[in-house]
């Protein structure tokens, strides 16, 4: 009688052990399992214009446009389409879509400066005469070196680009491909921001002398830079550069020149 219950008993554990290794078996299979939020998650339409919006709010740095398309999972043109939406949404309010390049942010709007500025401190939007020389170079040159801007201002400026580059108002965009691979400045997302500028198309157009101007300082730099092949230093080291062509530098250099 004993034997008979246990066998009676047993039965039952062992059916009901047997459950859920067949439910899982049935259940559970990792190939459809992984595929299924890819396809829920696409949608089949990706993040709508409000997605970037929100995406662009909580972004801590600008997104270039291949990480919108990673990240929404659309393509290039939907996520050209969807900005272009998105720029036309806020024209009318306190925030605007500043696009640099490839790279995209939100910013505040050109009308809200002055409470803006209220708010932060008019120090803080402050710069020298020199600075802003410096910056409008830079602005409508760009990407430029260091000895252009200096070619075209007359003095040295290496003070005053370290500023700009401290204040995160331009940033290096690699080197050029001329002796010495001096370094390229440019305006940064900064720059666009302080100054209400929702692209460089936004820069009012210079003077027609000016602009001739500019260009004449700048292809002349060039040229010098061409003449200097052999003795052109690396940039940062500008008390090492050598007389000849370059022979205007030793106006701002410390040591004494005959």
């Amino acid at each position: 009688m004993g034997p008979g219950r246990e066998d009676e008993e047993a039965a039952p554990a062992e059916s009901e052990a047997e459950e859920p290794v067949a439910r899982l078996d049935i259940e559970i299979t990792p190939d459809e399992v992984e595929a299924q939020p890819d396809e829920d998650d696409d949608g089949g339409n990706g993040a709508s214009v409000a997605d970037l919006e929100a995406l662009l709010f909580v972004a801590e740095k600008p997104l270039s446009r291949t990480e919108l398309r990673s990240v929404a999972r659309l393509s290039a043109d939907e996520v050209d389409a969807r900005l272009g939406d998105l720029e036309v949404q806020l024209r009318d309010r306190g925030i605007r879509l500043v696009s640099s390049g490839d790279r995209v942010m939100l910013g505040t709007s050109p009308e809200s400066g002055q409470l803006i500025a209220r708010y932060l401190g008019a120090d803080t939007v402050r710069l020298s005469p020199a600075a802003l020389e410096t910056l409008a170079i830079i602005a409508y040159r760009q990407p430029v070196t260091r000895g252009v801007i200096e070619r075209i201002r007359g003095v040295d400026s290496g003070h005053v680009v370290r500023g700009l580059l401290h204040r995160r108002f331009i940033r290096e965009q690699g080197r050029a491909q001329t002796p010495g691979r001096p370094i390229l400045y440019a305006t940064s997302m900064e720059f666009m921001e302080r100054f209400g500028l929702t692209s460089l198309d936004d820069l009012p157009p210079l003077e027609a002398e000016i602009a001739a101007q500019l260009a004449q300082a700048e292809e002349e730099a060039r040229v010098e830079g061409s003449k200097a092949e052999e003795t052109t230093p690396i940039e940062g080291e500008p008390e090492a550069a050598s007389a000849g062509p370059d022979a205007d530098d030793a106006d701002e250099a410390p040591p004494s020149d005959g």
